[in-house]
């Protein structure tokens, strides 16, 4: 069972959706993008400054699964996990619609961070890492 350490509110709006009615499947990566960005600034660390620093965190690999379409209006959270595997951060990411809480969206992020153009540890997000023998509720 996944440990969510982070959640964030969306609404669907028209735009994200296609001639189906339900949201392009693009769209579910913005949803997690953001998800992810919102996180890191609730802990302090801006891509900005680190990016002009020379540290530039990107994704290395993404599993996904589309369990639920939504539609336009449709309101559901964001949630969000992370852990540590070697030099790759793993964030779990999965969508619930609400109120109802039906899983929409189940996904895997791989990032690695660049500094200066090489691979290498970022003490900036090794230091947002949660404990994996401490468990909080997610925000």
């Amino acid at each position: 069972m996944t440990m969510y350490i982070y959640s964030l509110n969306f609404k669907v709006r028209d735009y994200e959706c296609d001639l189906q009615g339900i949201v392009n499947n693009a769209n579910y990566q913005h949803y997690t993008e953001h998800t992810r960005h919102e996180f890191l600034r609730s802990r302090g660390v801006s891509f900005a400054e680190l990016h002009e620093r020379g540290i530039d965190a990107v994704v290395a690999g993404m599993q996904m699964r589309f369990k639920t379409p939504l539609r336009s209006g449709d309101e559901f959270v964001s949630k969000l996990g992370l852990k540590k595997e070697g030099i790759k951060y793993v964030f779990v990411q999965d969508l619930y619609r609400l109120p109802d809480m039906r899983p929409v969206f189940k996904s895997t992020v791989e990032a690695v961070c660049l500094v200066n153009g090489r691979l290498s540890q970022c003490p900036e997000l090794d230091l947002i890492v949660p404990d994996p023998h401490v468990t909080t509720p997610a925000k």
